[in-house]
C-alpha cells in the first residue's frame, strides 16, 4: 500500500504575506477614514439597516447585536476596524476583522463591511476588501500558530453588489448554507423515547458544560474549531433560555447533546412571521443514533409553538457529514434562503 505524505506547510509568516503597515483607502474616494469603537455603535447600526435593506436581507441585526461587534479582550480596535465618513460625519463605510482565538486546526481571520448604497460602484467596496485583507494577513501572522491559515467572508447569496465584489477579488467560494423553516401549524412529529438520557431547560449552571459538549460534538464539521469560554459567552444579546434545551445522561449527568435558540423580533416584520431560530444543535458522538437530536429539535419546536411562534428556523452547511440537511427536511423544514462562506486558503 503506497501512503502519500502531505508537503510540509511553509511557515506561517511566509504564507500569509503580512504586509508591516496597512494603509487606509485613498482619501480621494470622498471618505474620512478612521478606526470604529463602542461610541460608534448606533452610527453603525445606521449604516448596517441600510446595507441589508438594500441587499434585501431576511436577518437584520438589532442594535444590540452590532454592539458586541466591539467585544472580545483578544481585539484591537484601533487596529482592527475601519470606518468612512462623508463631508457631514455621516458614516458610509466600514470593515471589521475579527480571530478566534480557540482555534487549532486552522488559524481563521474573519472579514466583516458595507458600503452605503448611495456610496457604492466608487471603489470604495474594493478599498475597504483590499484594508481588511491586509490586515487580515497581519492578525494571522500574529497569532503564532503554524496551522493552515483561512481568511473568511459570509456573503448572502442575495446581496448581488457583494458577490460581485467578491467574484473580482482573490476570495473563492468555499463552503454553502441554507436557512430552513419549519411551520409550526403543521403537527409535531413525535420523538422516539429516550433510553437513559433526559431533557431538561438550559440552565447557567449547565452552560460550560454544554461549552465542552458542542466543542466535541462539532470536532468532525468542517471549518469549526473549538469556543473558549470567553468566545462561548460572547454575542449572546439575542439569546433565548426559555427556548434552550440541553440533553443530559441520566447514569453520569453529562451533557451530551443541546439545542439553544435565538429570539430575533428585528427579523420578523421583513418576513412576515414570528420564528424561533435554532442556532446550535449537537450531540456528542457516543450519543448519536438514539433519535436524540429529532427530541431536541422537537422540544424547542414545542417551545416556541407555546410563545405563539409562527415558524421554526435553522441555518445548515449543505455538506454537513452528519447528514443534517436531510434530517431537517424529513421534519418539514423548507429552504428559503442562502449564503456562502468566501475564503482565501493560506
Amino acid at each position: 500500500m503506497t501512503t502519500v505524505s502531505t508537503p510540509p506547510l511553509a511557515p506561517l509568516t511566509d504564507r500569509v504575506a503580512a504586509p508591516s503597515q496597512v494603509p487606509l483607502p485613498d482619501a480621494a474616494l470622498g471618505l474620512a477614514w478612521g478606526p470604529l469603537g463602542p461610541d460608534d455603535a448606533a452610527d453603525l447600526h445606521g449604516l448596517v439597516a441600510a446595507v441589508e435593506e438594500a441587499d434585501r436581507a431576511p436577518a437584520r441585526m438589532a442594535p444590540e447585536e452590532v454592539a458586541e461587534l466591539f467585544e472580545g479582550a483578544w481585539r484591537d480596535l484601533a487596529l482592527d476596524t475601519l470606518g468612512g465618513r462623508d463631508a457631514d460625519g455621516v458614516l458610509r463605510a466600514y470593515a471589521d476583522v475579527d480571530t478566534a482565538p480557540g482555534d487549532r486546526s486552522v488559524v481563521r481571520a474573519f472579514v466583516r463591511g458595507g458600503v452605503h448604497p448611495d456610496w457604492r460602484r466608487r471603489g470604495v467596496g474594493t478599498a475597504l476588501l483590499a484594508w481588511s485583507q491586509a490586515r487580515a494577513r497581519q492578525l494571522l501572522a500574529a497569532s503564532g500558530k503554524e496551522l493552515p491559515a483561512r481568511i473568511a467572508l459570509y456573503a448572502d447569496d442575495s446581496a448581488a453588489a457583494t458577490v460581485a465584489l467578491l467574484e473580482r477579488s482573490p476570495f473563492t467560494p468555499a463552503r454553502y448554507y441554507t436557512d430552513m423553516r419549519r411551520d409550526l401549524a403543521v403537527p409535531l412529529p413525535q420523538p422516539r423515547a429516550l433510553d437513559g438520557v433526559r431533557l431538561e431547560p438550559w440552565s447557567p449552571e449547565r452552560d460550560e458544560s454544554v461549552r465542552v459538549a458542542h466543542n466535541e460534538a462539532f470536532s468532525d464539521h468542517w471549518g469549526s474549531e473549538p469556543r473558549t469560554a470567553e468566545q462561548w459567552t460572547q454575542h449572546r444579546s439575542m439569546f433565548a433560555p426559555g427556548w434552550s434545551v440541553v440533553a443530559v445522561d441520566t447514569a453520569s449527568d453529562e451533557v451530551v447533546g443541546y439545542a439553544l435558540s435565538g429570539r430575533y423580533e428585528q427579523d420578523w416584520p421583513v418576513v412576515g412571521y414570528s420564528s424561533g431560530y435554532t442556532e446550535l444543535l449537537g450531540v456528542r458522538r457516543p450519543w448519536r443514533g438514539r433519535g436524540l437530536a429529532v427530541a431536541l429539535l422537537v422540544a424547542v419546536m414545542e417551545a416556541y409553538r407555546a410563545d405563539g411562534m409562527q415558524f421554526a428556523e435553522l441555518g445548515v452547511d449543505t455538506a454537513n457529514p452528519s447528514g443534517a440537511h436531510g434530517l431537517y427536511a424529513s421534519l418539514g423544514y423548507e429552504a428559503y434562503h442562502s449564503s456562502t462562506m468566501w475564503s482565501i486558503e493560506l
